[in-house]
C-alpha cells in the first residue's frame, strides 16, 4: 500500500502546488470529487483515460492519510 503513494505528487509549478496523480494535471480533489459525485471507480477510469485503479486507490489513500491526524483539545 505505501507504493500508492509514490503515485501522488506535489509541485509547486504544477497544479498551484496542490497534490497531483503522478505528475499530471489531475488532482487528487479532482479524483475525490468524482468519488463525492456517485461515480464509481470504473466510470471514472472511463472519464479519465489517462488514471490507473491504483491512482484511484492512492487518491483515496492518500486523503485519509491527510485526514487522520489527531485533534487536541483545549
Amino acid at each position: 500500500m505505501s507504493n500508492l503513494m509514490n503515485r501522488i505528487t506535489v509541485n509547486p509549478e504544477l497544479c498551484g502546488g496542490r497534490p497531483c496523480i503522478r505528475g499530471m494535471r489531475i488532482r487528487v480533489t479532482d479524483v475525490l470529487d468524482l468519488f463525492a459525485a456517485g461515480l464509481s471507480a470504473e466510470q471514472i477510469l472511463e472519464e479519465m483515460p489517462d488514471l490507473e485503479m491504483e491512482d484511484l486507490q492512492a487518491a483515496l489513500q492518500y486523503a485519509a492519510r491527510r485526514l487522520d491526524h489527531p485533534v487536541l483539545a483545549a
